[in-house]
Parts: C-alpha cells; structure tokens; sequence
C-alpha cells in the first residue's frame, strides 16, 4: 500500500461521514468547522465551487483545531496546486483527467478521484488507486450498484458522495467495499445562514454515531 493511500485511508476512517461543504461566504468556514469537529466530524471537505472556496480552507486549515480539511470539485491541475497551497490535505475529484493524474504523481497530498463504472474504476486501479468516490452515487446506482462492485472489483473502497442522506447513509455504510460517505445534509444552507451552529454540531453528532 502507498503511503499516499495510507494518508487518505487514515483521513476516510476517522468517520462515517464526510461533510461536503459549499461555503459562499469564508467568515462561516470558521465556525462550521468547529461545529462540524465539535459533533465528531473531523475530515471536511471544502467544494471548489464558489469564490470564497480557498479562503475557506485557508481559514480552516489555520485556525480550527482538530480538523483535517480538504479540497474538493477538483477539475484539473490549477485547482489541485491551488487547493494544496491554502492548506488541503486531501484532494477530492468528481472524475479524472490525464493531466490531474500527472499533476498527483508528483504531490504528496493524496486524491480521492471520482469513478461511476467498472471501467473507470478498473482504469484507476491501474494507475494504483484502491479507494475511490462513487459520484454521482444515487444517480449512478445507488447502493445496489456499487454492492454488484464488491466481488469482480475486489480490494477496491469507495466514499460513496451524492444524493446521500440520514436515511440512506446505512444502506452504503453496509456495504462491505464503503469505507465512509460525503454528505452535505449535516450542513443545511439555512443553518448555516442563521448562524445555528448547535444545530449543525447535533446534525454532525448524528451522522458521526451512523455504523457500518
């Protein structure tokens, strides 16, 4: 196993949950993290889909102790360079691109590329990836799909992201090849516009209690 996938797996295995984070505005990256940690969420994952996206993982990576905050919606090698120098110690990717896999060979940051198919995955597991998100997980299959995964693709894990929820977080979680799932449902947009971070430490504290 390489000491990249060591990294990623030590990060995944801290919880049942990822929260998958759109942050519009960098002064609540802060105290959601906080929140986040507070209920038992330590790995966060920070999308690329906004302006304040950096200066959130800056904010994060600097100031909330106890967290491990990472990059994700990572499309090409600019995002990752960029993701990496605010402060990410892991990098997430709906999919993957020849130049993205050259841009990660020579980093020490680990990435968690997006697969949907058996040959992606296969194709990723030549490149010496052996734990994977499944995205768009509901939309691709859902649980069923990636349960039919388990036998011909052996020895490959997934972080199931997408369209997942309380409700059917367990039915991945069971799975014998999840290793945890991204969620954004611990982070209501409402919630955090209010400013209710004990309702988000309580949301963390439920996902962080769910068992495979």
């Amino acid at each position: 196993m390489s000491t990249k996938t060591e990294k990623l797996l030590s990060v995944l295995k801290l919880q049942p949950v990822v929260p998958v984070l759109i942050i519009d505005d960098a002064k609540t990256a802060v105290p959601l993290a906080r929140a986040l940690v507070a209920g038992g969420l330590k790995a966060i994952e920070i999308t690329m889909r906004t302006d304040a996206a950096l200066e959130a993982v800056r904010l994060v990576a600097a100031e909330v102790e106890g967290a491990v905050v990472g990059a994700g919606t990572i499309l090409n090698s600019g995002h990752f360079a960029a993701a990496v120098e605010a402060g990410s110690q892991f990098i997430v990717s709906p999919g993957t691109t020849h130049e993205l896999l050259k841009t990660v060979r020579n980093s020490d940051i680990p990435l968690l590329p997006g697969a949907a198919t058996a040959s992606e995955v296969m194709a990723l597991r030549e490149e010496g990836f052996q734990v994977l998100k499944f995205f768009p997980a509901e939309q691709a299959g859902g649980a069923a799909y990636l349960k039919a995964l388990s036998s011909p693709l052996a020895g490959t894990m997934f972080c199931p992201t997408g369209g997942i929820s309380l409700k059917n977080a367990r039915d991945y979680l069971s799975l014998p090849n999840v290793i945890c799932v991204g969620g954004s449902w611990v982070a209501p947009k409402e919630l955090v516009a209010a400013g209710d971070w004990a309702g988000i430490t309580k949301l963390a504290a439920e996902a962080a209690a769910l068992k495979a």
